[in-house]
């Protein structure tokens, strides 16, 4: 048998009602200005693109994202150099088609540093906090995206922008050089938004960062991989429009039919021809932008909702 509870003391006739007390800790309370929603989605922005590079952080979290981000950099560096001193008329390596000799290194960036800000919120629980008011699930995949997207950015807009200096200072004709320049620096932020949008949403769905990882290399390098066999084979059996649609199913692919927009040297073997193909890699490259940003919002209002 359970225990009988002890009955509670009668009260005492006469004696004051218990009140409750309130003690005096000497915490000041919060007299400052309140931010609203835009200084929070902007704080939140700032702390994202330092915990890509791994900037208040341990010092092991430092090491991929700069390692790879020198990596990046040194052909472009290296290409200054000999320009400087050999005196060469043109560029080695075009502005734009740079980003296709580091595909390898950016999708190792990207892929690896995605989870940091969509799956490890979610595993450690923290999302919770992030997404109680004033902060709309909406603008917290907007902004960790724009994170990401300013990150990815970095990797491909500094490497131009050295070769623009070098090219300046190898007194190449400035005007044809900042033309150039500024369309590969168009041509990029497509990329950056591509390479961004598919991470983070492959990340957004995993808690585990080894899984999201491996995933979105697949996507990125492997789904590379096999449009260019798909082009080459294309091209070798003379059907070249196969080729073409091929090229509208990868990222990198994209970028490089893109070039064709600015009569770029070719940097595919199988480059739509046409207005009509054309326009298709222009309207696919958005779409995988507005498809990936359409995704990350309605998977945090799932995340909100539960």
């Amino acid at each position: 048998m359970s225990a009988i509870p002890p009955e509670r003391p009668p009260a005492v006739q006469g004696a004051p009602p218990r009140r409750g007390v309130i003690h005096d800790l000497g915490y000041r309370p919060y007299d400052g200005t309140r931010l609203g929603p835009g200084a929070i989605a902007l704080a939140l922005f700032s702390t994202g693109l330092r915990n890509v590079f791994g900037l208040g952080r341990s010092g092991k979290s430092k090491v991929l994202p700069w390692t790879l981000l020198a990596l990046n950099l040194l052909p472009a560096v290296i290409v200054v150099g000999v320009m400087v001193m050999v005196k060469l008329d043109s560029l080695p390596v075009g502005f734009a088609r740079y980003a296709t000799t580091t595909q390898i290194l950016v999708s190792i960036f990207v892929a690896a540093q995605a989870p940091i800000l969509f799956s490890h919120d979610q595993r450690h629980g923290s999302i919770v906090l992030y997404l109680a008011r004033p902060l709309r699930p909406a603008t917290y995949a907007l902004v960790r995206l724009a994170s990401l997207w300013a990150a990815v950015l970095v990797y491909l807009v500094v490497p131009v922008l050295i070769l623009y200096v070098g090219a300046l200072l190898a007194e190449l004709p400035v005007w044809e050089q900042t033309v150039d320049a500024l369309q590969a620096l168009l041509l990029v932020f497509l990329l950056a938004g591509m390479l961004a949008g598919l991470a983070a949403v492959i990340s957004s769905w995993s808690v585990r960062r080894g899984f999201a990882v491996v995933a979105t290399i697949m996507v990125l390098l492997l789904g590379n991989g096999i449009v260019a066999v798909i082009q080459g084979i294309a091209w070798d059996q003379g059907q070249d429009r196969i080729g073409e649609v091929a090229g509208l199913f990868s990222p990198y692919s994209l970028y490089r039919g893109l070039m064709e927009l600015f009569d770029l040297p070719q940097a595919t073997i199988t480059p739509p021809e046409g207005a009509a193909m054309l326009t298709a890699y222009v309207v696919v490259t958005l779409a995988t932008i507005l498809v990936c940003i359409g995704l990350l919002v309605w998977r945090f209002k799932k995340v909100a909702d539960r």
